[in-house]
């Protein structure tokens, strides 16, 4: 049997049909197969093929039958699809609206003519006109010269429309270029630095150059100190040149997350003011025409604003003053504008970080639950005052004076202020109070901005004899061997342990002595004489002669440092810093002894071929380098060595004032001056 159900051997008469049933039936079938090769026109459910029964053929068997229904159906179809038609003629809509749509603008402006052969008389009636045939070929000549005047009116006003649109693309670019060299220009005036508000003079400066002291063995020194910064300046100058730092071992350029991701050539602007005191003009000059052609403050960096400002904007306004270029002050004063997004706080207290592209702010992750650092947001008022003072917008001024209000409006537990301060609400964060790192230069900006003041900023003084007072009294203790050392405030509880950080305070406590309160004067001298011992205990307790980065106070320990990430010496100035600040009080030898000490360690154990490097063991005699020559070790290590060795009248502190990165800004000698943004009584 075949698959139409028929066999295979019959008659010739009854093969015919059922030859001609199976042929239809095959052409279905591969009508059904073309239609499975188009899936898109059948639905999921309809792509099957039927079944079809093996029996005998579902088709009806007799022909006249099919022909009659096929008429039927045929008939039925035609007579709908009359009627369709036929009705769909009721609902055509009424096109009077398209034809008033389509008369369009020619229409509009055209006033209707009538007829030629008939009008309306005022009465209504028709009146047929006598001169048919003239009127109707002038009316028509009419009509088609209005037209063409409208149709080549339209074509003007086209071409008019399309010339204007032309011409205003032109003026736009004009006018957007114009705007771009308006804004260019505005960029040139900022560049120059606002006009001062009021007009204020250029401070005295004093002391500036030379200083030979007239012993030869000290000048000796000193002119070893110098070499020491020639040769970390030819380093850095050969194989960091542009960079912030340098990676004296593997001679190529280093920076560190503070500077974000830009190389702003930290180190030129750190060493400048060093290489202007120590005389080494042609070194200075190298470093400002960087500044000139290559600083630029616009990248998309996210920057420590505390680092940034005191050594960036400090070590520019001090470049300033000291040798009268102004394309220091414009930078500074560049960079300070690309701060103050960082104070757009719920509370005024600056972020941490700041991009100075997008001037977006954040806080350290580390830092109790997204706290401010007392250290950072507390020592930016040296440099926020000059710029005021050089520029006349109170804006810095008004910043750093309303921290000072906020912090004076809270409350302080023992009358300590804890290290952490919540930018968002106001609060401080965990209570752990330090004259070392996180809390150190905040005691010293109070003192220093009454200092800077021509000693005026009363406020400042008494703000810092208080604090002073609280850590006399809660951190500061000696010794079973008689050591006096500053601890740490944690949580109620006393941690005798003193970072190197915190051994500036011995000069801080002399540099303060004249002024404070109850004639302590002595009192304070000699408690920065204390303090500078026992920071000179900690580098003389170690093999290398060069201090830790902390040492304790407990367990029989007397300033020696105890774990392996305390051991280390990145080429810190701290120590020396109180050493000077203790040679210009007292003029005591010992002083300008142990500097020399620190130099000869530093000299014998940190120096390499390729600059300078922190070492990683201060206890071991063949120490591990870090690789890592630090910008502060030319901006202040290495100043205040030289200092040492140079006579006092090299910059006298009656007229400069250090910032905690070394560089020295002039006393205001603001007389009846007041500040732009400030009020007298403030002062």
């Amino acid at each position: 049997m075949n698959e139409c159900g028929t066999h295979r051997k019959q008659s010739p008469c009854s093969l015919q049909p059922q030859m001609t049933e199976c042929a239809k039936r095959a052409i279905n079938l591969n009508s059904i197969g073309r239609n499975m090769t188009t899936p898109a026109l059948l639905p999921l459910s309809g792509r099957r093929i039927p079944t079809l029964s093996p029996g005998a053929s579902s088709f009806p068997h007799h022909r006249a039958t099919l022909r009659l229904s096929e008429k039927f159906i045929l008939l039925l179809i035609l007579s709908a699809f009359i009627t369709l038609c036929f009705g769909a003629f009721f609902f055509l809509p009424d096109n009077s609206k398209h034809k008033r749509f389509d008369l369009g603008l020619e229409d509009v402006l055209i006033p209707h003519i009538d007829s030629p052969k008939e009008g309306k008389h005022a009465s209504g009636q028709v009146v047929i006109h006598g001169q048919g045939g003239h009127d109707e070929h002038r009316h028509r000549e009419e009509e088609e010269s209005l037209r063409d005047k409208i149709r080549a009116d339209h074509e003007r006003a086209l071409q008019e429309a399309k010339e204007k649109l032309r011409k205003s693309r032109e003026e736009l670019q004009a006018e957007i270029q114009t705007e771009k060299n308006k804004v260019m220009e505005d960029l040139k005036k900022k560049d120059t630095g606002p006009k001062p508000l009021p007009p204020v003079p250029m401070p005295k400066v004093a002391g500036v150059s030379d200083g030979e002291p007239p012993e030869p063995d000290v000048k000796e020194k000193r002119d070893k100190i110098r070499e020491m910064m020639k040769h970390a300046w030819d380093s850095y100058r050969q194989y960091g040149w542009g960079h912030n730092e340098l990676k004296p071992l593997a001679k190529k350029g280093h920076s560190t997350n503070i500077f974000g991701n830009s190389q702003l050539g930290a180190t030129i602007v750190d060493a400048l003011d060093t290489l202007y005191i120590m005389g080494l003009h042609e070194e200075f000059r190298d470093g400002q025409e960087w500044i000139e052609q290559n600083l630029d403050f616009g990248v998309n960096a996210e920057v420590s604003v505390f680092e940034v400002n005191i050594r960036f904007i400090g070590g520019l306004l001090a470049a300033y003053y000291l040798s009268g270029q102004e394309v220091f002050k414009l930078k500074a004063v560049q960079l300070a504008e690309k701060l103050l997004p960082a104070f757009n706080t719920p509370t005024g207290i600056p972020w941490a970080m700041v991009n100075l592209k997008s001037g977006v702010g954040r806080n350290w992750g580390w830092a109790s639950a997204g706290s401010s650092i007392l250290a950072e947001f507390g020592t930016l008022h040296m440099e926020f005052v000059h710029l005021t003072y050089l520029t006349g917008n109170p804006a810095y001024y008004q910043k750093v004076m309303h921290i000072r209000k906020l912090l004076a409006k809270m409350d302080r537990p023992n009358g300590l202020y804890p290290n952490y301060l919540n930018p968002r609400t106001g609060r401080w964060g965990q209570h752990h109070t330090s004259v070392g790192g996180l809390g150190d230069s905040f005691y010293e900006y109070l003192l220093k901005a009454w200092l800077m003041s021509d000693k005026t900023d009363t406020e400042a003084r008494k703000t810092y004899d208080d604090a002073i007072e609280a850590i006399e009294r809660h951190l500061i203790r000696k010794s079973n061997g008689g050591l006096t050392f500053i601890g740490e405030w944690k949580n109620g509880h006393l941690e005798r342990k003193m970072g190197h950080l915190a051994c500036f305070a011995g000069g801080m406590f002399a540099l303060g002595a004249d002024g404070s309160p109850d004639d302590k004067a002595g009192h304070y001298l000699q408690l920065g004489a204390e303090i500078a011992h026992t920071c000179h205990e900690s580098y003389d307790r170690t093999v290398l002669k060069l201090g830790p980065e902390a040492f304790k106070f407990d367990s029989g320990l007397e300033a020696v440092a105890v774990r392996q990430n305390e051991k280390y010496y990145i080429l810190r100035p701290e120590v020396i810093e109180t050493y000077w600040y203790m040679w210009r009080f007292t003029h005591d030898p010992k002083y300008r002894q142990w500097g020399w000490e620190a130099a000869q360690a530093i000299d014998k154990y940190c120096r390499v071929s390729g600059g300078f490097s922190g070492v990683k063991d201060v206890y071991s005699s063949n120490p591990t380098y870090d690789d890592v020559q630090q910008s502060f070790f030319l901006a202040e290590t290495l100043k205040y060595l030289y200092l040492l060795f140079s006579s006092d009248d090299l910059m006298p502190l009656e007229s400069w004032v250090f910032n905690t990165e070394a560089h020295p800004l002039p006393v205001l000698h603001l007389g009846n001056i007041t500040l732009p943004g400030s009020e007298p009584a403030q002062r």
